[in-house]
């Protein structure tokens, strides 16, 4: 019998992570997730009885539990990360040296025939020009830590080699590890339970993917790893380029209570405004099945269940 693809993912019982491993698991993979568990989550438990899952309860940053789980592995997907540009401005010590330390001993301690999956933010991107969609050769120019730091893992990865970035757009939809602090989730939910949302900064735009899509991404990597190696791609809706306020009224379609107004407020600290062309991804076969819409539908059924402001990262 053929041992299947053996897959290593840090940070695997995180937002994203909880989403993917159980597609993993389906696709026939075998599956080793390394996470400290930073905020006591039992996102997994519903896969701890599949006989190719494997858990370990540790630290990305710490070489001797990481090295020897990277002798079993075939892949490597590391999703450890301190997400936000909030949370890694209150710490970022810790930030750096989870998003772009801890893949640097990667690429130090990695063979040259593994590869790698990596998720790294579009926030890379900045404040876009004008009328100008930002693709794969659109210059990088962060503006917060978090984004700083996700660019150098990317840079450190491809150059390595062996490897394929997923500029990830900003995510949302349900996982067992919820984060409400995103922007569509964090909306939608003050919609559910407020009713209202004052906006700051409404006219800056982003783009937007479903949790589900990104799992779909990934396996659409591994399927087509090597025509797609040494390579970052854009992911996301190429129909969400949208402003918050837009995505205020989005919502409003499907809670028609909802009341949004704008004032000078306050001011985002990741001042992302940039518009971004997903063509590339999608001339390699790749195509989202969710909508921006099927994603309010299904955060309002989730917070009929969720009322608790600690399903975040905030």
């Amino acid at each position: 019998m053929t041992k299947p693809l053996q897959i290593l993912v840090t940070g695997g019982a995180g937002y994203l992570g909880s989403v993917l491993i159980p597609e993993l698991l389906l696709a026939g993979y075998g599956v080793t997730v390394l996470d400290n568990f930073l905020y006591r989550q039992n996102s997994l438990a519903a896969v701890c009885s599949h006989p190719h899952f494997r858990v370990v309860n540790g630290d990305s940053r710490q070489e001797d539990i990481l090295g020897p789980l990277l002798r079993q592995a075939d892949m490597i997907i590391p999703m450890a990360a301190l997400v936000g540009a909030p949370l890694c401005d209150r710490d970022p010590i810790g930030a750096t040296s989870t998003n772009r330390d801890a893949i640097y001993s990667l690429v130090r301690l990695m063979s040259p025939a593994q590869r790698v999956l990596v998720p790294i933010t579009n926030s890379g991107y900045g404040v876009g020009e004008a009328g100008q969609y930002c693709n794969e050769e659109t210059p990088l120019r962060p503006v917060s830590r978090y984004g700083r730091d996700k660019v150098d893992a990317e840079k450190a990865l491809l150059e390595r080699g062996n490897a394929i970035s997923f500029r990830l757009a900003t995510v949302f939809g349900m996982s067992p590890r919820m984060r409400i602090d995103l922007l569509v989730n964090d909306f939608v939910y003050r919609a559910v339970t407020d009713r209202a949302v004052v906006l700051f900064e409404a006219h800056f735009k982003r783009n937007f993917i479903h949790i589900r899509d990104v799992a779909r991404v990934f396996l659409h990597g591994i399927e087509h790893f090597e025509a797609m190696r040494d390579e970052a791609f854009n992911v996301g809706l190429s129909d969400a380029n949208l402003s918050k306020q837009q995505l205020c009224e989005r919502i409003r379609e499907h809670l028609p209570s909802f009341v949004f107004v704008e004032a000078a407020v306050g001011e985002d600290p990741d001042k992302r405004d940039y518009v971004v062309s997903n063509a590339k991804i999608e001339g390699r076969g790749f195509t989202p099945a969710f909508t921006l819409d099927d994603g309010i539908r299904e955060l309002v059924k989730g917070y009929a269940m969720i009322r608790n402001a600690v399903y975040g990262n905030m």
